[in-house]
């Protein structure tokens, strides 16, 4: 699951105008396509460490769209997921989703919003965090809320971004999306603070035993498919909302002629797009 500039992801957000929400679940939804060779790969990676788990129930922390609980489906054939999020829109978004792959029955949902405390999930045998951790007013608290939920000897996989995905070539605006990135992470830095944490020591904090931690590189090389364009438009839209007033007009000027939909220096019209990005992972058990 991606996270993005404005996005109080968990999915842990607050209402947001009909549009907004709309162009953020399509981004969402599009993230998960574009990266599906990543999200199978580490999916496939968590299931050769955790092993045999005994109950096969797996806990989705901050579903979002949900297209990590169908992925968590597919990838572990014998277990129920439980998808947490504080969206009920996005849930029975899941939910008909769900139906309509004949996985409803492995399927199930809890709305909660994981800052105001732990939900009644149960015990669960593996825990699946992408991209939520980071928007947790008090992700130590979360963490002792996985512990308590874990099953001893269960698994708890936890993912975030190294940075925002890039996808301009360098020579656009003499480096425009690194003058946008690096403008970007000054205001994450307050907003987000836990963006950059390495999970690794919080996770042994919390009690957990580390199992492994990888990066995954992603690097999709043009001419990338017209999914992966639309992907670029509305990441960079949001990153370009998120700028307005504090980069040069000149600099907005040129967002502004990428990001339009018939304009001829359109990302959607472009054939030197690519997708650069990485995803951390952090494999841990409880005693």
């Amino acid at each position: 699951m991606e996270s993005h500039p404005d996005h109080r992801h968990q999915h842990q957000h607050h209402p947001e105008g009909e549009a907004d929400e709309e162009a953020l679940t399509e981004l969402l939804d599009l993230d998960a396509e574009v990266l599906h060779e990543y999200q199978s790969e580490v999916i496939a990676w968590v299931r050769e460490l955790a092993g045999d788990l005994p109950g096969r129930r797996i806990l989705d922390l901050g579903s979002g769209t949900g297209t990590g609980a169908l992925a968590l489906a597919r990838g572990f054939e014998e277990a129920d997921v439980l998808a947490v999020d504080v969206s009920a829109t996005r849930l029975d978004r899941l939910q008909a989703r769900a139906r309509e792959l004949g996985v409803d029955c492995r399927i199930h949902t809890l709305q909660a919003d994981l800052d105001a405390g732990w939900p009644a999930t149960g015990p669960v045998d593996l825990v699946w965090a992408s991209n939520s951790l980071h928007h947790m007013a008090d992700p130590d608290r979360v963490l002792a809320g996985v512990f308590t939920a874990l099953q001893p000897g269960g698994v708890l996989a936890v993912a975030e971004m190294g940075s925002f995905p890039r996808f301009l070539p360098p020579d656009i605006g003499s480096g425009l999306e690194e003058r946008c990135h690096a403008a970007l992470a000054e205001g994450l830095a307050h907003q987000l603070p836990q963006l950059a944490s390495d999970w690794g020591p919080r996770l042994r904090t919390a009690g957990f035993l580390s199992e492994a931690e990888r990066t995954f590189a992603i690097h999709l090389v043009p001419p990338l498919p017209a999914a992966a364009r639309r992907y670029a438009q509305l990441s960079l839209r949001r990153i370009r909302s998120a700028l307005d007033g504090q980069i040069s007009a000149a600099d907005l000027a040129a967002l502004d002629m990428l990001l339009d939909d018939d304009g001829p220096g359109s990302v959607l019209r472009r054939g030197d797009l690519a997708v650069r990005t990485a995803r951390t992972v952090w494999v841990a058990r409880r005693p």
